[in-house]
């Protein structure tokens, strides 16, 4: 069907003729590219939407031609899209699964970890601090000193004595 459009009116009017004359052989065709009625509906009707969007409709010598650039550039991308999701959902397939540890690990690491904080509870309090501030926070011995209020040498006899601990509880 070959409609020149005069543009005597509205924008959306034009649209709407343009659409009640040509969205039956656009969906089909679309339909067979696609082979999916219900993506070729959504990218009709997306043809017509960027149609709308787009430039004075009055000004379309060829509707046909016109809907089957726009139709065939959106088929493009979504195929695109298309391709990329099923190519990212293949990587993720492909990625190891998280690794669990069984009861026999948890509890070993459960033992672990409640020994060394009743090694630490062990500890005087400004040694068990200087020890947290060093291990955990990666302060250094003069910033160490300053929280704590006492010289840098005392900071690493706190160090020397809390590592000394922790090596006793590996021996």
């Amino acid at each position: 069907m070959h409609v020149v459009l005069t543009g005597g009116g509205s924008q959306s009017a034009i649209v709407q003729d343009l659409y009640l004359a040509h969205q039956g052989w656009l969906q089909g065709w679309l339909r067979k590219k696609l082979g999916c009625a219900f993506e070729a509906a959504d990218l009709m009707h997306d043809t017509f939407i960027r149609v709308l969007s787009g430039q004075d409709a009055g000004q379309i010598r060829e509707p046909r031609a016109y809907l089957t650039t726009v139709a065939h550039g959106l088929m493009v991308n979504h195929l695109r899209r298309k391709e990329l999701e099923r190519a990212y959902l293949q990587a993720l397939a492909l990625l190891p699964e998280p690794e669990t540890q069984g009861p026999e690990t948890r509890a070993l690491v459960l033992e672990t970890l409640m020994e060394i904080d009743a090694l630490l509870d062990g500890l005087p309090p400004k040694v068990r601090r200087a020890f947290l501030l060093s291990q955990l926070e990666g302060c250094t011995h003069a910033e160490i000193a300053a929280d704590l209020g006492v010289s840098v040498s005392s900071v690493r006899q706190y160090l020397t004595r809390a590592v000394r601990q922790c090596l006793s509880l590996l021996l």
